[in-house]
């Protein structure tokens, strides 16, 4: 084709992905390898999970809810993906990390701008953390852009007020900084869609399929902290995080708060 690339690595530009993977160690350390790649990879995963977040915000700002079902099809299946690397991050043994640990320096998962951006689209509106990227303006400026903008669940409410549901002007139009932490009115909303699934099939699967991304992301916390356990135990982690109590801390977190309080009204009226 034309104007395309000529081979497999030029279409990948696998020269310089393939580059990216330099150790601190020469020669390197027996896991300094693994423990770059695994993070590498799984900030590849993030961005595209990202990506088909956003698509599928889009899809549901423009009532094309199929579509944006078929985007969460897809966010479902990355997370499957994401979830299954710390299996291999287990291969590494304490003493393995050890060799190299100090060679990270003031680094940290907890600097990983793709991951806020996971979580602002998410709705888990902390601008607390662009203080963690202030010495970087291009980052900073995304974060921020980011955590101004609508977040799924919010394009979720909106879908639903156009669906004839009666939800408040100052939830459908808010500063979309601040994180949701549940509104009444949107609970009255899912609980009509919950008693009446077969009248309301699409919003339903909605309502499931958002839960379905909130228990994949739950269960990848829990295992990320496992493995962090499994390593340090509960030391601090690299650059000046709490590690162990501070993953711990993120299970309570929650992103669709309304769905999980349907349950408690379903089932205790």
């Amino acid at each position: 084709m034309a104007g395309g690339r000529a081979t497999y690595s030029d279409f990948l530009q696998l020269d310089t992905l393939l580059d990216l993977q330099r150790t601190l160690h020469d020669p390197p350390q027996r896991d300094e390898l693994l423990f770059i790649v695994i993070h590498q990879v799984s900030e590849l995963w993030l961005k595209l999970m990202h990506h088909e977040l956003v698509e599928a915000r889009r899809e549901i700002a423009g009532d094309a809810l199929p579509q944006a079902l078929k985007h969460f099809a897809r966010v479902k299946a990355i997370q499957e993906q994401l979830i299954a690397a710390w299996k291999v991050l287990n291969t590494m043994t304490p003493a393995d990390y050890l060799e190299f640990r100090d060679a990270l320096g003031t680094s940290s998962g907890f600097q990983s701008w793709g991951y806020r951006l996971v979580e602002y689209i998410l709705g888990n509106k902390d601008a607390a953390f662009l203080d963690v990227h202030r010495d970087d303006a291009t980052v900073a400026a995304r974060l921020k852009a980011a955590l101004g903008e609508p977040s799924l669940y919010d394009e979720v409410l909106r879908l639903l007020a156009r669906r004839g549901f009666r939800l408040p002007v100052n939830l459908l139009e808010r500063d979309w900084r601040r994180p949701l932490a549940g509104h009444p009115a949107a609970v009255e909303a899912w609980l009509t869609i919950y008693r009446n699934p077969r009248d309301h099939w699409d919003l339903y699967d909605l309502g499931e399929k958002l839960m379905d991304m909130e228990g994949l992301f739950q269960r990848w916390r829990f295992d990320h902290m496992s493995a962090v356990e499994r390593v340090i135990g509960h030391q601090p982690g690299t650059g000046g995080s709490a590690g162990v109590a501070f993953l711990k801390k993120a299970l309570d977190q929650r992103f669709f708060h309304d769905l999980y309080e349907v349950r408690n009204r379903l089932i205790y009226g």
